[in-house]
């Protein structure tokens, strides 16, 4: 997660989904590094992340505003990094 000077942003909720979804199965917060992790179900997936800054307050980043949603692919068991930036 990180803001519009490349900084990571922390406490920002992480609304993750299936594809094809609407509704978020997964909520995480980034850490103090700008990072978040989720386990998801083995098998050949996509997934939407988003942030939702609703209620967010940070001195430091008071008009952020969130990108667009990613959509990441997973083909079985492995690990995927992402990440998502902040405007």
């Amino acid at each position: 997660m990180w803001g519009p000077d490349d900084r990571p942003v922390y406490g920002v909720e992480v609304k993750i989904r299936r594809a094809g979804e609407k509704k978020a199965r997964w909520e995480v917060r980034s850490n103090r590094l700008g990072e978040f992790e989720q386990r998801v179900p083995p098998g050949k997936q996509d997934y939407v992340l988003r942030a939702d800054l609703r209620g967010y307050k940070n001195p430091a980043y008071k008009h952020l505003q969130p990108g667009p949603e990613v959509t990441v692919h997973v083909e079985s068991d492995e690990r995927v990094d992402t990440g998502l930036h902040l405007k």
